[in-house]
């Protein structure tokens, strides 16, 4: 049977249910229940580094007395033959489970091949921005928080729902929000790229005590300290503790002054959201935080949109569901076209007219 993450199993399911698979996970949820006849089941969510699934185990079957044993945060491979129906998504009507090996947690944990590879891109395209900054502070600044948070920040995710929700989901968004920020400071030569290079890589670090898995695991458990204060006022934070903390030998004889950057730094992060009604204390009052502010959510909607399609059935037309950020049911994409071939004209012989 194929190994397929749970992303891939949900889409196989749909193009070709039933689905013979095998999924690695880990079991994020585990809750004894009954039905309304009285027959008991374990209701069991598995979340993996691409999403989440959940499933039923009935009193009669081996998944059931699996269930008896295992506990929340425990690592699992699940074999069965898994199916989709409009109704209840998708299910598996007999399946099994038994306990990871430690060797492939760490596998599980760091993702295919394809993934590292993704990551690494990602945090290539970060590092190579913040290597590119002329200003000394802004440099120390980010290379301060690379060198002291980089494991936390390769795991944590951007949300915990609605856009990359996801081990590894905030560095994505933070490259691909880099990159796009960095074509725009060539498109307006006007703005301080410094800035927006500081801005787009500090915007989201209070997730890493919001949405962050822990070291060993998928699911995003929530911390206090994101929990009673949220990711803007400890992004602010952040900037500041850093900030103390960094070497300031010459930075008196620099222009603009030093002051003006720490608050133009802690306005971009503050005002990122955009709206007062977003959370935002502040609303953009720099060209910078107003491209910062419409960057994080050019990537935050193109991602919903390419969520939606990857799950998207092969072939199919119709308008998709619902997705309630995005408000629309998004239309299947057009394709690009084809480059075709020219046919090659022959150079002009030697007294012929050119055409």
């Amino acid at each position: 049977m194929a190994l397929l993450t749970i992303s891939e199993l949900k889409k196989a399911a749909r193009e070709h249910s039933p689905q013979e698979a095998v999924i690695q996970a880990q079991i994020e949820k585990l809750t004894r229940k009954e039905a309304s006849n009285g027959k008991p089941f374990h209701e069991v969510q598995f979340r993996d580094g691409s999403e989440s699934m959940i499933l039923r185990a009935w009193s009669d079957t081996s998944a059931f007395e699996s269930c008896d044993v295992m506990k929340c945060g425990d690592f699992v491979t699940i074999e069965g033959i898994f199916s989709h129906s409009a109704s209840f998504g998708l299910d598996a009507k007999r399946w099994e489970m038994t306990p990871l090996p430690d060797e492939d947690i760490d596998i599980l944990l760091e993702g295919s091949t394809e993934r590292r590879k993704l990551l690494d891109e990602c945090d290539r395209i970060i590092r190579d921005a913040v290597s590119s900054l002329a200003d000394p502070r802004i440099r120390a600044l980010c290379e301060q928080f690379l060198s002291q948070h980089g494991a936390r920040f390769r795991r944590a995710a951007a949300a915990r729902g609605n856009h990359h929700a996801r081990r590894g989901g905030l560095l994505e968004h933070t490259s691909r929000m880099m990159a796009s920020a960095c074509a725009l400071c060539e498109v307006y030569p006007e703005l301080n790229r410094d800035l927006v290079i500081a801005g787009v890589l500090f915007h989201d670090t209070g997730k890493l005590w919001e949405t962050c898995p822990p070291e060993r695991g998928f699911g995003i458990v929530p911390e206090l300290r994101g929990e009673l204060l949220g990711h803007l006022s400890i992004g602010i934070e952040l900037v500041n503790s850093i900030w103390r903390e960094l070497p300031k030998e010459g930075w008196e004889e620099l222009s603009p002054s030093t002051e003006d950057v720490r608050l133009h730094i802690l306005h971009l992060v503050a005002s990122h959201h955009g709206q007062l009604e977003f959370g935002s204390p502040v609303l953009p009052k720099t060209p910078e935080a107003a491209l910062l502010h419409f960057v994080d959510n050019i990537d935050a909607r193109m991602e919903m949109f390419f969520t939606a399609y990857q799950a998207m059935p092969e072939g199919h037309q119709a308008p998709l569901d619902w997705v309630r950020p995005l408000g629309v049911a998004p239309v299947p994409p057009l394709s690009n076209v084809e480059p075709t071939c020219k046919e090659e004209v022959p150079p002009p012989k030697e007294g012929e007219l050119a055409l």
